[in-house]
């Protein structure tokens, strides 16, 4: 096995242009006040994808990581055969995340989130001494609550309580993994405001989202898969999106594989999609505007309550940020599509017949959306087209395995007193 040696780059900033050093977890651009995201900017201008034994770190070189955590499982990308034939085309790759031995995937909370925990926890160094604090719909709190309960790192998860339920593991937990909770009746945002709250407090640190450049870049690897499998870059790429990170970090891993040179000099068509009735990114985007309409929260909450894929309910997406999703979408030509519950169902349906493994419903709204745009024509059958599957295999590994929950520390009220959230959230770290 290669060594993992520590990834060296620098930060950027992606309104001004503006390099930086990495000075520890920055976020922001330093002595910028426009919204703006950030970008690492990898010494290894060309890719060297490491062997299999790596997991997820075989793409190191272009992850702003300073050490390798046991555990972690890459996506893996094949050519579609039973899919693309219903559909008729002629070559459709499927990048896939989730649990699947005989593709040698093995992410077992069977979510790409796995992607962004390795590399976040990887950007983490151990005098650090901070607790992480990530907000979650469910998958992403899985996906850390593995990764840290298995490397000794402090977490707390902030979920709403009608989404615990996802929050399932092989194994039970370490200690160093806590959860608080927004009461029933809350959903992805009220968790983010609690979390909010919390990364105030001495001795926590928020694990950024969006703006966690090790977040984005641990997402791109889908793309990477891609490329490395395909020996090109794909023409269109399609992903069912909550906050857009997904989207935008494949918009960045195109840029930096245009720059490496051996893969073309496509901008690959970003074709996202959001389970109706919840798409404010869809609304935006069909209105050309650059910025999202302030949702009602009652309304929001109805919606989010409707849709299958809760996971795609962020009310406050990177949309209009400097190299947010809305630049990302212009900058491909790229188109934001929207799929029913009944369209996602009957599409990850057709998934399992044809590939022969189970979805979750996000991957079954970018698949119904594919199915849709080869129906109208927006694609190109002959075309080289990525689905990137963002989670699987759930059904059979829960199936197989006596499971066990994360229980909640404390469930808070909405609009809860910051005073009274330190006391609780102290007390649970005994601090």
């Amino acid at each position: 096995m290669e060594d993992f040696t520590k990834t060296t780059y620098r930060l950027q900033s992606v309104k001004s242009g503006n390099i930086f050093e990495d000075t520890g977890w920055l976020l922001d651009a330093p002595g910028e006040t426009d919204p703006t995201l950030i970008r690492a900017v990898y010494d290894k201008q060309q890719l060297v994808v490491k062997s299999e034994s790596f997991g997820l770190y075989r793409f190191s070189d272009w992850l702003p990581v300073s050490r390798m955590l046991q555990g972690s499982s890459a996506p893996v990308t094949y050519k579609s055969e039973g899919l693309a034939k219903v559909l008729g085309l002629s070559n459709l790759w499927i990048t896939f995340s989730g649990y699947w031995p005989e593709k040698k995937v093995r992410m077992t909370t069977c979510s790409f989130k796995e992607t962004e925990a390795y590399s976040v926890c990887g950007r983490m160094t151990p005098d650090m001494n901070k607790i992480l604090v990530v907000a979650s719909a469910g998958n992403t709190s899985r996906a850390f609550a593995r990764v840290c309960s298995e490397n000794n790192i402090p977490l707390l998860l902030c979920v709403p309580e009608d989404y615990i339920g996802a929050l399932w593991f092989e194994t039970p937990l370490n200690d160093c993994v806590k959860l608080i909770c927004s009461k029933s009746g809350s959903d992805y945002y009220d968790a983010i405001y609690l979390s909010n709250i919390v990364s105030g407090f001495n001795g926590f640190i928020p694990e950024g989202g969006a703006k966690n450049i090790a977040r984005r870049d641990g997402m791109a690897t889908t793309v990477l898969s891609a490329a490395a499998e395909i020996g090109q870059i794909p023409e269109y790429y399609f992903q069912a999106i909550g906050s857009g990170t997904g989207a935008i970090a494949a918009w960045e891993a195109n840029l930096r594989l245009m720059a490496d040179g051996r893969y073309g000099d496509k901008k690959m068509k970003l074709m996202v999609s959001q389970n109706s009735p919840f798409n404010p990114i869809f609304d935006a985007w069909k209105r050309d505007s650059r910025n999202i309409f302030p949702m009602d929260n009652d309304m929001a909450r109805k919606q989010v309550e409707i849709i299958d894929a809760k996971v795609l309910s962020n009310r406050k997406p990177p949309y209009p940020v400097a190299g947010g999703l809305y630049d990302a979408l212009k900058d491909t030509g790229g188109d934001v599509l929207i799929a029913s519950n009944e369209m996602l169902r009957e599409a990850s349906l057709l998934f399992e017949q044809t590939e022969g493994v189970d979805i979750h419903p996000a991957a079954g709204v970018a698949t119904a959306t594919l199915i849709d745009a080869v129906k109208n024509r927006l694609v190109d059958k002959n075309a080289v087209i990525m689905l990137n599957i963002t989670g699987g295999g759930e059904s059979r590994f829960m199936s197989e395995r006596e499971l066990h929950y994360l229980k909640p520390g404390y469930i808070f009220d909405l609009d809860p007193d910051p005073g009274y959230v330190k006391e609780k959230v102290e007390k649970l770290f005994a601090m």
